[in-house]
């Protein structure tokens, strides 16, 4: 199962990140909207963790793209 961990605190995305890996997912780590956007444009993902409040490009509006595509 490959994830996309989207999240712009370090201190939290590097705990979520090596906890997903101890269970054996694969994981890709967005810490901001517009990079966000950019992975699920070149990458396709089972599951999607996404933080509402992000810099750059906010979460909802994440969401509404990936809605919209």
């Amino acid at each position: 199962m490959r994830l996309l961990l989207v999240e712009d605190s370090p201190t939290l995305a590097d705990a979520l990140m090596a906890s997903l890996a101890r269970e054996g997912y694969s994981c890709d780590h967005a810490a901001d909207g517009i990079t966000a956007t950019a992975f699920l444009d070149s990458n396709d993902y089972d599951l999607v963790v996404l933080d509402w409040m992000l810099p750059r490009r906010e979460g909802i509006d994440v969401l509404r793209e990936m809605r919209r595509k």
